[in-house]
């Protein structure tokens, strides 16, 4: 009996190899951004502290991805500011000195004057309850002066507030400046428990000029707010501010 002739190769049989590295790399680039997110997280929260020595090997073990993702997650976060790659010595996490922080709060009260602006024209009815909703868990915080969660709460309502501005470049340069001077608030956030409720009170006045869409006002809030931050910062931790 004659031999029949092998069936011709099958689309998705002819160039398995092209197909598994497209694969491949999606999924690496996926494990990536999931790596990046994640250490963002820990590092914004303080679970890693400033400062700290990020190994490749146990980064990835922790994970549960190789060390591919891992580097290029570590690319990433030094682009955004997170942690710095010294050569032969590894990847740290950044410390924030006094001299960048005092730079990072002048941009920032530039960029939340604006945010206060385009969310007083732009938000929405359920975001300005989220907001208040927001501060009514700050006053449950204040009483316990449970600092490490009233950060956390601050930093959700001036993202909120962020996103409500609809500007999508500004929330961008918003985040990316936040999360750097996180760096310098987190390791300092103790020693200015006394303030959360005059912080409170301003957090409280900013939604009122929100919600009646006063824009300069709300405008004039978020900028004062950033400085007198820095202000009571710096005086919690006894430093004078740069020049």
């Amino acid at each position: 009996m004659p031999m029949q002739p092998a069936a011709p190769p099958s689309a998705m049989t002819k160039r398995p190899s092209d197909a598994s590295m497209a694969i491949e790399m999606l999924r690496e680039h996926s494990l990536a951004t999931l790596a990046q997110q994640e250490l963002e997280r820990r590092i914004i929260s303080g679970e890693i502290a400033a400062g700290a020595k990020l190994n490749e090997v146990e980064v990835a073990a922790a994970l549960g991805v190789s060390r591919g993702p891992v580097r290029e997650a570590f690319s990433a976060l030094s682009q955004a500011g997170l942690v710095r790659v010294e050569k032969n010595r590894g990847v740290f996490v950044r410390q924030v000195s006094i001299e960048e922080a005092h730079e990072f709060y002048e941009v920032r009260a530039a960029l939340e004057g604006l945010i206060g602006k385009l969310a007083a024209r732009r938000i929405a009815i359920d975001e300005i309850e989220q907001l208040r909703s927001v501060v009514r868990r700050m006053h449950q915080t204040q009483k316990g002066k449970r600092a490490d969660e009233y950060f956390a709460l601050n930093v959700e309502f001036h993202d909120l507030l962020a996103r409500a501005a609809r500007n999508n470049a500004l929330l961008a340069q918003y985040r990316g400046i936040a999360n750097q001077l996180a760096l310098y608030r987190r390791a300092t956030i103790r020693r200015g428990s006394d303030n959360i409720p005059v912080s409170t009170q301003e957090h409280e006045a900013i939604i009122d000029a929100v919600a009646a869409r006063d824009e300069q006002r709300a405008e004039a809030l978020l900028t004062e707010h950033v400085l007198v931050s820095r202000e009571r910062l710096h005086a919690a931790l006894g430093n004078p501010n740069p020049a």
